[in-house]
This record gives C-alpha cells, structure tokens and sequence, in this order.
C-alpha cells in the first residue's frame, strides 16, 4: 500500500464498486484515515457459487491493496432469522465454516480478512443496544423495503424475525465499526438506511462500495419488467441457488461446468445481458493474462485475446461463435474451480464439511 498513490488506491476501489455512495467522502477516508475497515455480511446458505468464491475473493484482494482491511461477517443468526436451513442453526454454521473452508483454498488474501460471527455479536448487550437504536430510528415500512437484502420482495417480508434482519444488519456495521460497506448490489438498500439514520443515531455515515451482480447462465425470466430501475433488474437476474444450473458452484466437476456453460444463455452478437461475456470480464480476465479460443482451422483456427475489450468485440462482430465463447469459458472456469475441488478431495475436515453441506436441504 505504500508504494501506491493516493489516486492509485482509489482507482483500485472504484475497480471493485460498480456503484460508489459517495466517491468524494471515499477518497476524504482513503486520504486521511490511516487503517481502512471494510464490512461485508453473508448468509450461510447452501453451497457456495463462483460468485460468492471468486468474484469475492478478487474484490476483497483489490480492496486490500487499497489499504483496506476486510471484517467478513458470517451471519448465521441472519440466516436463522431469514429460515434459511429449514430454520436449524447449527445446520446454518456448519454451512458457514463451508464457506470459509472455501475462501481459504481460492486465493483470498486472508492476512486482511477476520471472520466475525453474529452467534458472537449476540452475546454482547451493546450490539443489541444498537439494534433497539436502528429499529427506533426506522419506520416499519422502511424496513420493509429492504427486504432485497434478504432476497425477498416487499410482500414476501412474512415473519416477524425477517423485520428484525435489516435492523440487526445496519446495526452490524456500526458495531464493526466499518468505514464502507463492501457488498453487492442487492445489499444498497440497507447500506443507504445506514448513512441515513447513521448520524442521527450518534455514528456515522459509511462509504458504501457496491459491487456487480454477476448474472445467472440461465435465460432471462420473461416476467421480468423493462421498466423497472436497471439495479433492481440485475438484481433479479443474478445467479440463484434455487436454480442450480444459473451457477457454477466452486466444488462442481469439469462435466457439470461443460454441461451449464454448454447451456448458458449466450445471443450471437449480443454483448447486454450476457452471463458468458460476464464470466469472461469479472472473473477470467482476472485470473488469466489472456484467453485462448480453440477451434478448427475452417471456422478461423485458434486465437488469442489478450484483454477483455478485444474478446467483446470479435463476440460482437460475430467473428466469435457462442460455441466456441462458451467452450472456452468452460475450460478456464474449471482451471478456476479445480484449487477448491482438488482441497475438498484432499483435504478430511473440509471433505466431510462438504458432505454434511451437500446432504442439507436448502430453503428460501
């Protein structure tokens, strides 16, 4: 960090935040404050994706060149709370440690990370002082509406422990003590009642860092409405758990990630909501100095594309088949995948983590 400039470390957190509330405050903490601290929350829920695993992963490393030092927050009792694992909690932390096992084997920068549990933070009466701060400075209705973050609409906000959720998350960063709330998209809403009532409740207003929503491979749902905000659209059109084959899950075999990309949503020319072109810009291009399309002489033999912006436009001009798009795109995800599957194998704990994970049935 200290060999990087002061503009050098912003365009490495703007590379991370697809959307930044506010840059100008952004670059006041990047310059004045000396130790950075990041929030980022996750429900244990399921098997964990490419999205969650990797695309974390490269945001959390970007971050940490910045200067900025990462509290991943394992929000077991938010999953509890949102019935994710049928409600079980020890289900819902044994899925936790899953995850971290995952992080942990594809090249997360852990010397800036600590894992903090919520089933720790409950234990402390000022963090749930801080709750009783938020919910009395909130409305029902504004609670409601954050029900995104849960991934719920307003109307499948049901039970009264899914109103106590956002509470208890806006309450997470002030107790965290966080600067910026790194999280994706879907996370905005809440992030935004943080800054809101923040000040007012005796904290601060946090910087929030909101990263891209890498979108699901399967088609986009006919039912999804052209006038809505484009943020709320993405949102819907993500990778989900409850489709499996709208994700790559980071312990699937070469033959299931061949299968899905095979069938992966992927127009000819069309660059605007492509999952595979995605893959290839937030994620591949990340990994891989340059990405190499095999094919038969007769369709224009092998090429070479050397940055992401030179990939999108042969797609574009159909100079590039989708086949063959998605053919490549297989065989670098699976050299992606193939350090967290080879540590599951070889690896007693984290293969009987996998088990248990696997025999769980996941809820919404």
């Amino acid at each position: 960090m200290a060999e990087l400039s002061l503009d050098e470390r912003l365009n490495l957190v703007k590379q991370v935040g697809e959307e930044i509330i506010t840059e100008e405050e952004l670059k006041k903490l990047l310059s004045e404050k000396k130790q950075l601290i990041a929030y980022d929350g996750f429900e244990p829920s399921g098997k964990i994706h490419i999205a969650q695993a990797v695309l974390r992963s490269i945001n959390i490393n970007k971050m940490a060149k910045a200067g900025v030092k990462f509290k991943m927050f394992v929000a077991d009792w938010h999953a509890w709370a949102n019935n994710k694992m049928g409600g079980d909690l020890e289900k819902i932390k044994t899925v936790g440690k899953y995850f971290i096992e995952v992080w942990k084997a594809c090249g997360m920068d852990l010397n800036n990370v600590e894992f903090i549990w919520a089933s720790d933070l409950v234990k402390d009466d000022n963090y749930w002082k801080i709750v009783m701060q938020v919910a009395r400075g909130a409305t029902v209705k504004r609670i409601i509406r954050c029900g995104q973050i849960m991934g719920r609409a307003d109307d499948e906000v049901m039970q009264a422990s899914q109103i106590l959720y956002p509470c208890m998350q806006c309450a997470d960063i002030f107790y965290l003590k966080a600067d910026i709330c790194q999280l994706g998209m879907d996370q905005r809403k809440v992030n935004v009642l943080a800054r809101e009532i923040g000040e007012s409740l005796g904290f601060w207003k946090p910087v929030i860092v909101s990263h891209h929503m890498l979108m699901g491979l399967l088609p986009p749902s006919s039912g999804l409405d052209d006038a809505k905000d484009a943020k709320d659209k993405a949102i819907e059109m993500k990778m989900s758990k409850s489709k499996p084959d709208s994700a790559i899950f980071m312990t699937d075999t070469e033959e299931e990630i061949k299968r899905k990309m095979a069938g992966a949503y992927c127009p000819a020319k069309q660059v605007h909501e492509n999952p595979v072109l995605e893959y290839c810009k937030y994620i591949l291009f990340e990994k891989f100095n340059e990405l190499k399309v095999e094919r038969p002489e007769k369709f224009g033999g092998n090429v070479t594309f050397k940055s992401y912006a030179e990939l999108e436009k042969a797609f574009a001009e159909g100079k590039l088949h989708p086949a063959d798009l998605k053919g490549m795109a297989a065989k670098y995800v699976n050299l992606v995948v193939e350090p967290v599957r080879k540590h599951f194998e070889a690896d007693k704990k984290a293969s009987e983590l996998k088990r248990l994970v696997e025999s769980f049935k996941v809820t919404r």
